[in-house]
């Protein structure tokens, strides 16, 4: 829960941000972020955040706000800066200044946007309403597909899992407009509201396209019953998290034999997509859809069709649309109360459809060089830990060991930004509507998948853009990212001290690594290839020691009755595990990790380690954020990467002389004991 400019235009974008850097200034862990009434032992998330908790109410735009939203928001003041400077200027049609300033100045202009009402939607519509059998259903959900939403199921080109140096077409489970098969098979009052409102949405945004009362309703029931049986042959999050489950090549000759009689030549056609073979990650959803479209009447397929359009279609229409939009996704699933500014939806939508083009001005601007240099070196030590720790696991064997050090050789490093930059030549902005620029960016990001299709995977691709605030890691290229985005308070000091960097940055760099041991990642090899490297009697061994954390985990109460989801999130869960033993054992090894005594603020080196980690999630957050997050969201929530892990550290107990009478005490033979 994935290049190269012209040198013209890259010198336009220098001028056009001065290409001058700015200064960071020394920053530290500030001690008004703690609350000092709390025993930390007993809940050491409202000790460490807690005046930050305070300090910073949830805005009413926000479901959730934490130091990563509030370190968003900065990014998104100094991209705004960025794009309408571009804005202030004339730019030769095609060039990416161009094509940044339009789409930002066309995002902005509220009068157009309302004037046009839905307008814009309508040659897109007008297609779904000259269907006129099942294979122009076939036909039009592919198109749909390029450019909106995923029409009964999806189709991607990416690497193979079993054969990682080759990108594949893959098909995958799809087509909800709520997202997660449980908001339709669920029966409790909370799921049903959902569904109620869901509708309500679906004939507010039909009426709003121009269809009647009428119309609309008879189409959000058609709706409602089709998402609902593609949702109950949808295979369940936790079951998605098995990658060995999720993995069918199968020939495209074979397809009607062993997935579903269907439309394939039509499909794959109207897609562009020419192969042999490819991977069907979940049949029996995809087998579920095609039945639908057999047996559904053409006006009900139509009518989803349609919505498959409209719902994607609301973020860049008028307010009618807007409005009707957040009122449900915003309020009603997460808990939000006011819509963000048009400004910042504007810079994430420009941010979205010319991630690159942005990433560079960001770069040139607010990137030093010396933050990738540090980083260097901090991922170089966190190798160092990690292996160390492998190497004295007393669980696993010396055949496996061996293979694991070979895999963490070959991780493969990316920070800050790309060595080479996309090329968006071929995508057009252009001062017709929003929308269609917005369709016309998703089209090319479809085009520029698709020519991977068949092709050696290209290990210089990057699945996020620099400006992210954010990082991963990724199996099947055996990588680990860290854009430029993240490198700033709370996670990178640049100039702070070793205990906070390593508290912060550090954790997050053993994490991504962590990720490529937990549940999922470490049935990948070295190459990034699906395969069983373990000695057999070692994955029971993991599962094990595994499942621990997710016994601790399916304990917790997040809000009312509802409890943490151990299996969904245990990836991310033994990643921050992993990623808080690796860093704290390279900390050791640094100058202030070896002067324990030694004080800053009055906190010891190890207590500002944990200070800084548990900085990384101080937030505040809705119960109907809790509660959607606790579903969709493979991460666990702020407080309990604090409070649900900490308890499992060692080293943590020690740092503040946590006993056995404190809340958050685990008695030595319950804590976890992985990586």
């Amino acid at each position: 829960m994935k290049y190269l400019l012209l040198l013209a235009i890259a010198f336009a974008m220098m001028t056009a941000c001065n290409n001058q850097k700015t200064v960071i200034p020394a920053q530290d862990l500030d001690a008004a972020n703690l609350d000092t009434t709390v025993v930390p032992g007993n809940d050491f998330y409202q000790y460490a955040t807690g005046g930050w908790q305070k300090a910073n109410p949830i805005p009413d735009e926000y479901s959730r706000y934490g130091s990563f939203d509030k370190l968003r928001e900065e990014n998104q003041k100094q991209i705004q800066g960025l794009i309408e400077d571009l804005g202030k200027t004339t730019h030769k049609k095609g060039t990416n200044a161009q094509k940044v300033g339009d789409l930002y100045k066309i995002a902005m202009d509220s009068v157009k946007l309302n004037v046009d009402g839905a307008a814009p939607l309508k040659s897109y519509l007008e297609k779904v309403a000259s269907v006129a059998d099942k294979k122009d259903v076939v036909r039009a959900m592919a198109s749909i597909s390029k450019y909106a939403g995923n029409p009964f199921f999806g189709f991607y080109v990416a690497a193979d899992d079993k054969n990682s140096s080759m990108n594949i077409a893959h098909l995958v489970q799809g087509g909800l407009g709520l997202g997660d098969r449980d908001y339709y098979i669920e029966q409790d009052d909370r799921a049903k509201t959902i569904r109620e409102e869901y509708t309500k949405l679906i004939v507010k945004q039909f009426e709003n396209t121009g269809f009647s009362g009428e119309e609309a309703a008879k189409a959000a029931k058609a709706i409602l019953e089709i998402e609902t049986e593609i949702a109950q042959a949808h295979v369940a999050k936790e079951m998605r998290r098995i990658p060995e489950l999720n993995y069918h090549i199968i020939k495209t000759a074979d397809l009607n034999a062993k997935v579903a009689v269907f439309e394939w030549d039509t499909y794959f056609g109207e897609l562009g997509a020419q192969m042999d073979s490819l991977d069907v990650s979940q049949i029996e959803p995809i087998t579920k859809a095609a039945e639908l479209i057999a047996n559904k009447p053409l006006e009900d397929l139509k009518a989803y069709l349609n919505w498959n359009i409209i719902n994607p279609a609301a973020s860049y229409l008028s307010d009618d649309f807007v409005n009707a939009n957040f009122d449900f996704y915003g309020k009603v699933l997460s808990g939000s109360k006011q819509l963000r500014p048009r400004w910042k939806r504007a810079v994430d939508a420009v941010g979205g459809s010319l991630g690159e083009v942005v990433g560079q001005l960001y770069v040139e601007k607010y990137f030093p060089s010396e933050a990738k240099e540090r980083m260097l070196q901090l991922v170089k030590n966190l190798r160092v830990s990690l292996g160390e720790r492998i190497q004295n696991l007393e669980w696993m064997s010396d055949s496996t060991k061996v293979k694991a050090q070979e895999k963490l050789a070959t991780f493969y490093v990316k920070i800050g930004y790309p060595d080479k930059w996309k090329d968006y030549s071929s995508l057009e902005i252009q001062d017709d509507s929003y929308l269609q620029n917005m369709f016309r960016a998703s089209e090319f990001e479809y085009e520029d998948m698709l020519k991977d299709l068949g092709k050696p995977v290209d290990k210089d691709k990057w699945y996020m853009n620099p400006q992210t605030v954010n990082a991963y890691y990724n199996p099947t290229t055996n990588e680990i990212c860290f854009p430029a985005g993240i490198l700033q308070p709370p996670f990178f000091y640049m100039h702070g001290d070793d205990a906070i960097n390593y508290g912060g940055i550090g954790v997050v760099i053993g994490h991504e690594m962590t990720h490529g041991f937990d549940d999922q990642g470490r049935k990948y090899d070295k190459e990034g290839n699906m395969a069983d490297w373990w000695a057999a009697e070692d994955a029971p061994k993991f599962e094990e020691r595994a499942n621990v954390l997710v016994n601790h985990f399916n304990n917790i109460v997040v809000v009312d009755t509802v409890h943490a989801n151990g299996k969904f999130t245990l990836g991310e869960n033994i990643a921050d595990y992993g990623g808080l033993q690796v860093s704290y054992n390279a900390f050791l090894k640094t100058e202030e990790g070896q002067n324990k005594d030694e004080q800053i603020d009055g906190f010891t080196p190890a207590q500002r380690f944990f200070l800084s980690y548990a900085t990384l999630w101080a937030g505040n957050i809705r119960d109907a954020e809790i509660l959607r997050l606790t579903k969709m969201d493979s991460h666990s929530l702020g407080r309990w990467r604090v409070n649900g892990m900490l308890p499992h550290i060692d080293a943590w107990y020690e740092a503040f002389d946590v006993q056995s009478d404190n809340a958050l005490y685990l008695p030595k033979e319950k804590r976890a004991v992985i990586w």
